[in-house]
């Protein structure tokens, strides 16, 4: 697998993807049929695991959320020790950015492993700049 051809996906695109009434909903079919059909290989962190679980059961109850979860539809890739410290100086040194620390892990394995996609609707991908997002329209 080349991982710099990998998206991550983030919990809005899987919330997206999964509620046909939500506005992104068709958008995020679209773009996970592109990222299929181009074989990216695709993958979510154990932070992103966690929060669109909650999101998913939020929004969408428990019976999907458990259902998505047990499922493991997408490869979870750990975030290592040295991601989550460079995540923590992500927040500090972006004082002004209302980014949550799933956010800035997000955005740190990206950028240590060398990957440069990502799949959401959250508009904080945006303003990490070395990122090209999938879904979300600038």
């Amino acid at each position: 697998m080349n991982i710099r051809r990998s998206v991550l996906w983030d919990s809005s695109a899987i919330l997206a993807l999964l509620d046909a009434d939500d506005a992104d909903h068709d958008r995020a079919v679209a773009t996970a049929d592109q990222i299929a059909s181009e074989s990216r290989p695709s993958f979510i962190t154990n932070y992103i695991e966690v929060e669109a679980h909650a999101l998913l059961l939020r929004k969408l109850g428990r019976t999907l959320a458990r259902e998505w979860l047990l499922a493991g539809c997408l490869p979870v890739s750990r975030a290592l020790p040295e991601e989550e410290d460079r995540a923590r100086e992500i927040v500090a040194r972006h004082s002004d950015k209302d980014w949550s620390l799933c956010d800035a892990i997000s955005f740190a394995v990206l950028d240590m492993r060398g990957i440069r996609r990502a799949f959401t609707f959250d508009r904080h991908f945006l303003q990490f700049s070395r990122i090209e997002v999938l879904g979300v329209s600038r």
